[in-house]
């Protein structure tokens, strides 16, 4: 991007009121630097890390490192033995929210998990009894797949249906339903990647609109005290915020969560403890994250197994 575009400048003026902070989102979208790589470990990590390490974060995890410039960890022979998987800073930022979780969390669903990374941070951070991942979009699923049998995580399976249907056969199901919902992808531009017309009104309330039929859905197989993440890689308003207040609005029996460890990155957009990582922070290219617990009483229906035998794409239990 040569210039910024009257509707990204749109945009910005809705994100920040300091002029500052204004040009410097701006410039990290026009003139995108690398970000560097982050691995997260599946296995136990080394004595001596094969990679040149950053310092970490107070909000990182243990089993995540941030790594030098330059770092080229998926030509790692580990990598190909499963050892991590790396992905965005950003990524981990989003994920974090669920190091907020005290209870132990017996069955987490991804709603839309592919290529996986969020579904493996769930998987290393909460250990739980069963990982359900599912990807409606099937050219997507090859990548899931491999994956998930590259880091052998376990027990796991793969399905690949429309979130409609999991609300109707997993009701309340679920101790922990993650929504790394399909977005315009806005954070794409800081990574020097292409998201063509990610900024107009047309795409972004269209998008909007899908990730309100999705979290509607997800919400319906959250068990009675079970937690809904919700995230985006994306910037605007509306497809944060402003679908947050939506949910509450709608199912006032979900509350957000405060998540303490990322209480310096609160949306001044809204009341509800939520929070986002912009790219002029130079951790990541961006995201948007929060954690909702669903205070309902009532029993746990569990995940029937057999009902979904012949759903899965793949399984390692």
């Amino acid at each position: 991007m040569e210039k910024p575009s009257n509707l990204l400048l749109k945009v910005t003026r809705r994100l920040f009121t300091n002029v500052d902070e204004q040009t410097k989102f701006v410039d990290a979208l026009v003139h995108p630097q690398p970000f560097a790589p982050a691995i997260l470990w599946c296995q136990d990590k080394p004595d001596v890390s094969p990679f040149n390490v950053q310092t970490p974060t107070h909000w990182q995890p243990h089993f995540v490192d941030r790594l030098s410039l330059g770092e080229k960890p998926g030509k790692h022979p580990l990598h190909e033995q499963g050892s991590f998987y790396c992905l965005d800073f950003s990524s981990v930022f989003s994920a974090s929210v669920l190091l907020a979780i005290p209870e132990s969390i017996s069955v987490v669903f991804d709603m839309c998990a592919a290529p996986g990374g969020k579904s493996v941070f769930a998987w290393r951070a909460l250990k739980p009894d069963l990982l359900i991942t599912n990807e409606v979009i099937g050219k997507r699923l090859g990548m899931l797949i491999s994956n998930l049998k590259r880091c052998q995580i376990k027990p796991s399976g793969v399905v690949n249906r429309d979130s409609s249907i999991f609300a109707e056969l997993l009701p309340a199901s679920s101790n922990l339903v993650i929504v790394d919902a399909p977005c315009t992808g806005q954070s794409l531009l800081a990574k020097n990647e292409k998201a063509p017309g990610c900024f107009h009104s047309t795409s972004i309330n269209k998008s909007a609109n899908r990730q309100k039929r999705i979290i509607a859905n997800s919400a319906q197989v959250v068990a009675p005290q079970g937690y809904l993440a919700y995230m985006t890689c994306t910037y605007s308003v509306e497809e944060n915020e402003q679908v947050c207040e939506w949910f509450l609005e709608r199912f006032p029996h979900f509350q957000a969560v405060e998540v303490d460890h990322l209480s310096t990155f609160q949306s001044r957009l809204t009341t509800i403890p939520c929070y986002r990582m912009f790219p002029q922070y130079r951790l990541g290219a961006g995201a948007f994250t929060v954690l909702f617990k669903n205070t309902a009483e009532g029993d746990v229906k569990g995940v029937d197994l057999d009902s979904m035998s012949a759903m899965w794409r793949y399984q390692n239990m």
